[in-house]
């Protein structure tokens, strides 16, 4: 009987670019873009200068492009750089079922094993669209998620990574399960990394996944080999986290019948993913009615049990550090209700000390809503009351702007990805990175797209 690592693999390699459909290509340039963007906008970060002197001390072999410098470096570390760029201001995509996930966290193992192997645009996107639709299946299998008895979702694309990679480098199918063997017996990750007192390690735990696959992949190349039932062997995945209940049928039934990847949403503000339907709120109370922030008297805020706890605690009332800002739901309502807007420029060090936003702080009080848990996560609903000298103005809000249920235009991600890159590239540039994205099926060689990827300020 075959293992689901054995029918994963199967799959990978059988995978062709006329079987996908067009409107899973599309969605797979939008998210290449988005995440090219967020990667632009986190150069100038310290966690991600300090992440570069460290690749460039380690050396190594010039295999692969880093975003933004344009040096190169070996598979692995211009794997992991470049997913701690997309990843850095918590701005890319998400998708939440059982589990979170940011399938373009994998997006890196794509491009640097299919730069280096010289793939074409249309190898690109495949291989976009096999990283979405394995780690966005493992997001639906467990109830309730890993998430929820501890374990952070690098845990799930420590499985997917080698995957893509595998499919990259042109492994063969005993190599791929190899690859998924290694990898997904090496690097599971404790929820931790999210809760309390938040590090850089916020930001960088599913990179270090992405990471491994792609040493995982090359391992398995050299005849390494690895657990061949590493998701339902003697202690395996489920055996292992026993504490939830494992579809498995949903890792592999049907694959290649639909895809996955249009039904993952973008966000529109660089924030951990359930601040954003109270943001959503927020906003929408103070422009509908046109209120005066300097008159906001109360603000309620009511949000699931999570909500309330990792995101709310008392460290999150007085946030010093980006990390602990960009997963503070009272700092960005604050922000919100304060600015008009929650942005990446709110979380540089002078916006964090910003006097009224704090005012603001002192004012906002969140609690969790049991009907709203009974919800979750299918829907993720957030209520936002806000009191005036005017009177009480109350909104409810199911879905964040970006999500499939309000999706972005494309009028609405090319000015995100501009907004994100201005700093770092030319306009003449952005506009080729934009028209080349969309035509990213038309690249005999994905080494091109990426001399396109790099900073000309």
């Amino acid at each position: 009987m075959e293992s689901i690592s054995q029918k994963w693999a199967k799959f990978a390699l059988r995978l062709n670019y006329q079987d996908i459909p067009s409107v899973a290509i599309k969605e797979a340039k939008r998210f290449l873009l988005d995440s090219v963007g967020c990667a632009f906008s986190a150069l100038d970060n310290k966690d991600i200068q300090s992440a570069y002197d460290y690749i460039q001390d380690l050396g190594g072999k010039k295999q692969a492009t880093v975003i933004g410098w344009g040096e190169k470096a070996n598979l692995p570390q211009a794997t992991l750089m470049n997913s701690f760029l997309i990843r850095a201001l918590d701005y890319n995509d998400i998708y939440w079922e059982q589990d979170p996930s940011h399938p373009s966290d994998i997006i890196p193992a794509v491009l640097s094993t299919g730069e280096f192997m010289k793939k074409d645009g249309k190898e690109i996107l495949l291989g976009i669209v096999l990283a979405y639709e394995l780690e966005m299946r493992l997001c639906q299998a467990a109830f309730p998620g890993v998430r929820e008895i501890g374990w952070h979702h690098a845990t799930l694309t420590q499985f997917v990574s080698p995957v893509v990679a595998g499919r990259m480098l042109g492994l063969g199918e005993e190599e791929i399960v190899a690859a998924i063997g290694i990898s997904g017996s090496s690097h599971f990750t404790l929820g931790g990394v999210v809760a309390g007192h938040l590090t850089n390690m916020k930001n960088a735990a599913d990179s270090f996944a992405v990471e491994a696959g792609v040493q995982a992949a090359l391992l398995a190349s050299k005849g390494y080999t690895g657990p061949v039932e590493v998701f339902e062997g003697k202690e395996g995945l489920f055996e292992v986290l026993d504490k939830v209940k494992w579809d498995r049928d949903i890792l592999t039934k049907g694959l290649g019948d639909n895809f996955l990847i249009n039904q993952c949403g973008y966000k529109a503000f660089p924030t951990e993913a359930l601040i954003h339907q109270p943001i959503t709120a927020a906003l929408e109370v103070m422009k509908e009615n046109n209120l005066d922030p300097k008159e906001v008297k109360e603000i309620l805020v009511e949000t699931t049990t999570r909500g309330a706890d990792i995101l709310s605690d008392p460290s999150k009332y007085k946030p010093t550090t980006k990390e602990t800002a960009d997963h503070s739901l009272p700092y960005c309502i604050a922000v919100a209700v304060a600015k008009g807007n929650v942005l990446p420029s709110d979380f540089k060090e002078d916006a964090l000390r910003d006097p009224f936003v704090w005012a603001l702080l002192d004012k906002i009080k969140v609690v969790a809503n049991p009907e709203i848990d009974a919800l979750f996560p299918k829907v993720k609903r957030a209520i936002v009351t806000i009191k005036t000298s005017k009177g009480v103005i109350k909104k409810q809000e199911d879905f964040a702007k970006g999500q499939p249920e309000r999706p972005l235009s494309e009028e609405e991600l090319i000015s995100k990805f501009k907004a994100n890159s201005e700093k770092k590239i030319s306009s003449s540039r952005m506009e080729n990175i934009v028209k080349t994205t969309q035509e990213l099926e038309n690249i005999d060689e994905i080494g091109k797209y990426m001399e396109l990827l790099i900073n000309d300020k």
